[in-house]
């Protein structure tokens, strides 16, 4: 389903001038980070073992049979993420590619996929930027904070900022691990704007009020829809082909009034493009130089 089929929703938020805005909040993994692509990637060992007759065998190559490993692997990524809010990302990711792997007909005992397993909970580093990312994010940070609250670990996540964001300049760092819980758990929104506001406070600054943040997401489920609830205004990044947020239930969740984002995007690019254009014709300068 392409998103430009989907009807604009009602904004959480009356849409206010890109300007009047301080802080740029980020989902990572799906939105800067291609977690999509990179996930089928490090799951080729397991497509290699698969028969050939298997739906999932070609989800290196075919664009149904990856979407619906995705779709698999993030059923069993969020039903961990719920039962142990607490674990840290690299474990999860390694407990989930075992369940992947039983899921398929496969034996997570098998002392070759355990090791698989162990090597794909470390390989978050290794995942790769979106091509317009660090361009985005560059131009993004001459205008705002810009704030990751993100799914991971601190481990992990330092490696995604060493490696494939190198160069992209954040103000602050809130993940799941400080959290204690995974998006869409509403205490990772809760704890986002607590911690904008007291940061802020704390550097001298009159802090940042809710409406004066901006998330910035491609998934419905993790981001949006928490998003309205909590009342913060978003961006959604719709990437096109990325199963999280762009599946059979995006509509639904469109229909149900379930999310409330302002603004849509194909890429990160077209957004901070908007920016750009909004602040210059404004004739307001960069705040961060």
């Amino acid at each position: 389903m392409a998103s430009d089929d989907l009807p604009m929703p009602t904004p959480t938020l009356p849409n206010k001038p890109f300007p009047a805005f301080k802080s740029l909040s980020f989902d990572i993994y799906g939105t800067l980070v291609d977690w999509e692509t990179s996930i089928i990637a490090q799951c080729e060992p397991l497509l290699n073992a698969l028969p050939s007759d298997s739906p999932y065998k070609n989800a290196l190559t075919d664009a149904a049979a990856h979407q619906k490993l995705a779709a698999r692997f993030n059923h069993h990524e969020g039903a961990i993420q719920a039962a142990h809010p607490a674990m840290l990302y690299d474990e999860l990711l390694k407990e989930t590619y075992l369940l992947l792997a039983t899921d398929l007909g496969l034996s997570a005992n098998d002392p070759a996929i355990t090791a698989q397993a162990q090597r794909f909970g470390a390989s978050v580093g290794d995942w790769s930027a979106f091509p317009d990312t660090v361009d985005a994010m560059k131009r993004l940070a001459r205008y705002y904070k810009l704030v990751p609250l993100s799914n991971v670990d601190r481990a992990s996540f330092a490696r995604t900022a060493a490696g494939p964001l190198h160069g992209v300049r954040f103000w602050r760092t809130y993940v799941a691990q400080d959290i204690g819980s995974y998006k869409p758990d509403l205490r990772n929104f809760e704890y986002l704007l607590r911690h904008l506001d007291e940061d802020e406070r704390a550097e001298g600054g009159s802090g940042i009020a809710r409406d004066e943040d901006l998330m910035v997401a491609q998934s419905l489920f993790h981001d949006h829809v928490p998003c309205k609830k909590m009342g913060v205004a978003s961006v959604w990044i719709a990437r096109g082909g990325a199963g999280m947020g762009m599946g059979s239930g995006a509509r639904e969740l469109h229909e149900r009034g379930e999310v409330g984002y302002g603004w849509r995007f194909a890429t990160l690019g077209d957004f901070a493009d908007a920016v750009e254009r909004e602040w210059e014709g404004q004739g307001l300068g960069p705040r961060y130089g």
